[in-house]
């Protein structure tokens, strides 16, 4: 069976993002959850950068409009922070747009307002 792709980083963001969880519970709207996950990450000594502004490639040009990640952890992982009652194609599109953008392996898109647990989506391309 082959290794994930950082397997160990993806285990600890996905930990801090079960903390906020279990401490806020759900029903808050995204930005709440995205500075309680900047303070679990800074806690836990996780390297991120928060709201990271992404640069888009056309052509080998690049474009005026940029987009911004919620984070992007251990200079490899992209996170999508969500509060909504489910994830969606959309919201799937948007991780794959941003790891194409910034040729990162590897995203998560984390939604903290689903029924009855963290749901979360590993991404690897």
């Amino acid at each position: 069976m082959p290794e994930l792709i950082l397997k160990e980083e993806v285990y600890q963001v996905i930990g801090a993002a079960m903390d906020v969880y279990y401490t806020l519970g759900r029903g808050f709207l995204e930005p709440v959850y995205q500075e309680a996950l900047q303070i679990e990450l800074a806690r836990r000594d996780i390297p991120f950068e928060a709201q990271k502004l992404l640069k888009i490639e056309y052509k080998g040009q690049h474009l005026r409009k940029e987009y911004v990640a919620d984070f992007v952890c251990f200079e490899q992982i992209i996170i999508e922070v969500k509060a909504c009652e489910g994830l969606t194609g959309r919201d799937e599109g948007q991780i794959i747009n941003y790891m194409k953008a910034t040729q990162m392996h590897v995203g998560l898109l984390i939604n903290f307002c689903s029924q009855a647990k963290l749901e979360w989506k590993r991404y690897v391309i």
